[in-house]
């Protein structure tokens, strides 16, 4: 197994994780089986009990784990399916440390971090590195891990040791460590300052690694002097220097290294060279130009309650920009606070109310995604009532399938108290309800989380066509209450149609109105799932739907995959591809995470 690791230096949100899943998309583009290991050094055993506003989204995978969001750029990038044991935390391995020396398996010794901390985080690497992770048999080439952190920081430094020890247990030709550092420019003298990335080196040299090569970021690409003095100071070969400069969007990154031969540097410490061929980029470079060149529009109305935060909702931002890219459409995200379309604004915000209902009528479409407490929701609700009175293309996700039956019920049925009981727990008519199996004691890890099988109702309903005709799809969940099964058939009844249950079918997963245009909601997280090239189906519906283009995607049957190419995906990519043409890049001021189609991504 060859190891390479990414650390980071200088300042906190550089891109270390676009970094490492650029990294696994050029070897894996050079013919190398990859897999990846993200290091938190945080002391939460994972992100699910941690708010959108501290940390991001939290990202879900197949095995119900709930790890950080840059798992979720390994899984787009790589297109592979990782592991809950591929996010390491300081809380999980202190945890598997208390819990040996409980069992006697130190019995004797005194419990230290040095070694059995340090010890435990390199079987741990070892152990997660052997699991495959892209559907074939054995273990992968490569396994490429991310320290999450700032090299300095003090909750980092039981990882810093062990990798340092790690890298003289594996041996040389085995491991290879990339430092991703800050070369800013400053506006005052117009000069890329080396200092920073001087100190973040000697740093960690002093704490027992020695970076390989180094992945500088800054806005414009390194002048030559400028890698020669790094190369100087910081004892690496200059043609081992990166520069990560800024660009339109991020599909770009792993072209930036293929073209400064970022893999044959890898290769040469890793004693690869000759095993490997040269990196086959063809439709990532085609994906790249295509986004660079949209400029159709198509607006999306997003009602959130951590729109302050465009992280919060990285996946689905994907999820959006992967199917407008297929189809062709420029992505314009409309931020509307959810609390900001609610009557109380109107009386205290009147600005912030118009600017919200404004944004929301000019929308082509409406998504509503998940959340937690009871802030917002009546915001949702109106949002769900506007798309389906006004005929606007609407897709919920987990509260956003919620609250479209609140709202149905309120609003068709008359039940005007209907409600959840996480919001009204003494509501009379309670149309989403707390899961039987869920606690109320404890937080972490007790929703209904991870890949669950879901069997249409219905064969020729809008959501079984955008799957391609399947009998069952299998998509990730993460949520503790659910539509309520005693208010189904009133709800039927009354024109709301369930395509989509699980195996018992008792839990609706799935709800459409059969006479609207787009109006689906759904009980899972498809965004998860969703790749570039390979869109998850149901945001490929809203932003179809919302172009006008629906019919035409979903006319007759057959896979995803043919739906795409009813468009002319395939030919379209394949020209832009052969017409070779390079852009400019677009200098921004925000690092790594740059726009495209008018939306961070």
């Amino acid at each position: 197994m060859k190891y390479v690791l990414v650390t980071g230096g200088v300042v906190s949100g550089l891109g270390k994780g676009v970094t490492a899943s650029s990294i696994g998309v050029l070897l894996k583009a050079c013919g190398l089986r990859v897999t990846c290991i993200k290091i938190d050094p945080y002391l939460n055993t994972d992100a699910g009990t941690m708010s959108p506003f501290e940390h991001g989204e939290v990202f879900v995978l197949d095995d119900g784990g709930e790890v950080d969001l840059d798992l979720g750029n390994y899984e787009r990038f790589m297109d592979i399916k990782l592991t809950r044991d591929n996010n390491i935390t300081t809380g999980k391995i202190y945890q598997s440390v208390i819990d040996k020396e409980r069992k006697g398996d130190y019995l004797g010794k005194t419990v230290q971090v040095v070694p059995h901390i340090t010890d435990e985080i390199q079987d741990w690497i070892e152990r997660v590195a052997m699991i495959p992770v892209d559907g074939k048999e054995g273990p992968a080439d490569v396994c490429v891990i991310e320290l999450g952190g700032t090299i300095g920081d003090i909750e980092s430094m039981p990882f810093i040791e062990a990798l340092g020890q790690f890298s003289y247990r594996v041996g040389p030709g085995n491991f290879c460590l990339i430092h991703v550092s800050l070369v800013p420019v400053l506006n005052v003298v117009g000069e890329q300052k080396t200092k920073p990335t001087q100190h973040s080196v000697r740093g960690l040299r002093g704490q027992g690694l020695t970076p390989n090569i180094l992945a500088c970021r800054s806005t414009v690409a390194l002048d030559d002097n400028v890698k020669g003095k790094l190369s100087q100071f910081c004892h690496v070969p200059e043609q081992n220097i990166i520069t990560l400069y800024d660009v339109p969007n991020i599909w770009h990154i792993p072209l930036l290294l293929r073209d400064q031969k970022a893999h044959e540097a890898i290769f040469k410490v890793l004693n690869l060279q000759g095993t490997t061929k040269e990196p086959l980029l063809k439709e990532w470079t085609s994906r790249a130009e295509i986004c660079d060149g949209l400029h159709e529009p198509v607006r999306i109305a997003m009602v959130g309650k951590y729109t302050g935060l465009s992280d919060a909702y990285l996946s689905i931002l994907k999820a959006l920009l992967h199917a407008s890219v297929d189809l062709r459409k420029k992505l314009v995200i409309d931020w509307i606070p959810a609390c900001d379309l609610e009557d109380a604004t109107e009386k205290e915000n009147p600005d912030a109310y118009k600017a919200a209902w404004k944004l929301l009528k000019g929308a082509d479409g409406i998504l509503v995604p998940g959340g937690f407490g009871n802030r917002g929701v009546q915001g949702k609700i109106l949002a769900a009532k506007y798309a389906r009175e006004h005929r606007i293309p609407y897709l919920g996700i987990c509260l956003g399938m919620q609250v479209a039956v609140i709202e149905f019920a309120r609003s068709v049925l008359n039940l005007r108290d209907a409600n959840s009981t996480e919001f009204d727990p003494n509501t009379k008519n309670p149309c989403v309800i707390f899961m039987p199996e869920g606690s109320k004691t404890h937080m972490g890890g007790t929703m209904r989380l991870g890949s669950r099988r879901t069997y249409f109702q219905v064969k020729d309903c809008k959501s079984a066509k955008l799957y391609g005709n399947r009998t069952f799809i299998d998509e990730r969940h993460r949520h503790r209450y659910e539509v309520n099964p005693d208010m189904i058939a009133r709800l039927e009844n009354a024109g709301l149609s369930f395509t989509g249950k699980d195996e018992t079918s008792q839990r609706m997963e799935i709800v459409e109105l059969p006479n609207h245009p787009y109006f689906i909601g759904v009980q899972f997280h498809p965004e998860y799932k969703s790749r570039p090239g390979k869109p998850s189906p149901l945001f490929l519906g809203l932003i179809a739907a919302a172009c006008g283009q629906l019919d035409t995607l979903i006319q007759g049957s057959g896979s995803q995959g043919n739906l795409s190419a009813k468009l002319g995906n395939g030919i379209a990519m394949e020209k832009v591809y052969q017409k070779g043409t390079t852009k400019p890049a677009k200098v921004l001021s925000d690092g790594l995470y740059s726009y495209c189609n008018g939306v961070q991504v």
